[in-house]
């Protein structure tokens, strides 16, 4: 184990701004308002910089900038492939400097920016460069003298508002499709995490024309991603046992396993809970790190305090995690696990809240009681109810018998929608008569 020296020491991979303006048009700008806020790491609960507050008219001056730089439209479909294989290079070659500034922005482990968060925001850039290529035009003949012609042709200006939960990743999400279709960008960052997104310009503005990507601070985020639920049915043994144990401890905040490996399977699963490693997330032995801000953290006790109120059990912690140290002030909890919680569905991580569920129909219908997430997670041995389960769940993306992952391929936007290409360009047909 090892840990990352922190922003601001001596050997840090990264070093924040004292004070981040809005980036409009190429260059940094104050903001129209004149105001700025606080932003605190969630390690330690200290500031440690500014970031400039955003209004209307800051944001129309961003959509200026980026309809001025329309003619990032008319670069050649390979010319803007290259670009973003380009971009994806600057992500790997500053891969530590990015994940040390996402964790200490969102309190993340830095085993999961370091393995996860910055090498698929990476990915995404380098497919889409592939992606680009690779969608032809269409043309067809009516008859011998009339032929269509397809063209895709770039929306104008794309602004997409950040979750705090994935800032880096969620970026990615957003500006490789919509450069690649050619597309200008207006960001708008979480104001709870919007420092790591500045660092990511810092590496990549340069490989762009002014006023391709602008980014407008201090605005709500969206809702976080979060975990979602997970079902974990009673047919689960060996490795795949031990996966889903994996899944339930890591990759859930609401779990439903079903009666007859109820108690075996809770038993395992609160032995790997107990394993989880609270503590500074810039260390790579540690498994779970602070919650975002300080409101996210008071949310998560208020919800556990409830929820013990309104007759659940706590199985595993429950409370602040005592660290000691810089750490003390930070914004950290103790891994949580609640059964016969009712509100499990309003649960974040590290809060899991679990229930058993009697048959196949049993499970489907709680999962779709709770309002729609960022995906479900199934384990069963039986791959054919996997397969029935991951078609009547309501949701945009089931994982079976995997992990919760993200790769380019199955890019989602927070819309609930496929977000690939298709809402990054307009389609048109030319119908011309050569007679």
């Amino acid at each position: 184990m090892s840990r990352y020296a922190a922003p601001g020491q001596p050997g840090s991979e990264v070093q924040f701004a004292d004070r981040y303006d809005h980036f409009i048009g190429g260059e940094y700008v104050p903001p129209a308002g004149g105001t700025y806020y606080h932003n605190p790491t969630p390690v330690t609960g200290q500031v440690f910089t500014e970031i400039a507050e955003g209004t209307a008219d800051d944001l129309r001056r961003a959509g200026d900038e980026a309809r001025g730089a329309a003619g990032w439209s008319k670069t050649a479909l390979a010319e803007r492939a290259v670009i973003l294989s380009e971009i994806a290079d600057r992500i790997e070659d500053n891969l530590e400097a990015l994940a040390v500034a996402e964790s200490w922005d969102t309190g993340k482990p830095i085993r999961q920016t370091l393995g996860a968060d910055v090498p698929l925001a990476s990915d995404h850039f380098r497919y889409f460069a592939g992606a680009i290529r690779a969608k032809e035009g269409v043309r067809s003949e009516i008859d011998g003298d009339i032929v269509v012609h397809g063209f895709r042709e770039p929306i104008g200006v794309i602004e997409r508002s950040l979750g705090w939960d994935f800032p880096l990743l969620g970026a990615a999400w957003h500006l490789a499709p919509a450069l690649a279709a050619g597309n200008t960008v207006v960001l708008k960052p979480a104001m709870q995490t919007p420092a790591s997104v500045h660092v990511l310009l810092s590496v990549i503005n340069d490989l762009v024309p002014p006023g391709v990507i602008n980014v407008v601070n201090g605005f709500p985020g969206t809702p976080p991603i979060g975990l979602g639920p997970a079902v974990f049915f009673a047919d689960l043994e060996g490795t795949l046992h031990d996966r889903a144990v994996e899944g339930f401890a890591t990759g859930t905040s609401a779990a439903f396993v079903q009666h007859g490996r109820y108690e075996r399977f809770l038993d395992a699963a609160l032995g790997r809970v107990g394993e989880l490693v609270t503590g500074h997330p810039l260390d790579t032995g540690t498994t779970v790190g602070a919650m975002a801000s300080a409101d996210e953290w008071v949310k998560a006790l208020w919800h556990i305090d409830n929820a013990v109120r309104a007759g659940g059990r706590v199985l595993a912690g429950g409370g602040q995690a005592s660290l000691s140290g810089e750490l003390t002030e930070g914004f950290f909890l103790e891994p949580t696990v609640i059964e016969g919680d009712r509100n499990h569905a309003l649960a974040g991580a590290p809060v899991i809240s679990v229930a058993g569920f009697s048959d196949f129909d049993d499970a489907v219908k709680l999962v779709n009681d709770i309002p729609q997430s960022s995906g479900v997670s199934v384990w069963a041995r039986d791959t054919g109810a996997g397969y029935r389960a991951g078609r009547a769940i309501h949701a945009t993306r089931v994982w079976v018998n995997s992990d919760r992952v993200h790769p380019a391929e199955a890019a989602f936007g927070r819309e609930n929608r496929n977000s690939l290409l298709a809402g990054y360009w307009r389609e048109k047909r030319l119908l011309v008569n050569y007679s």
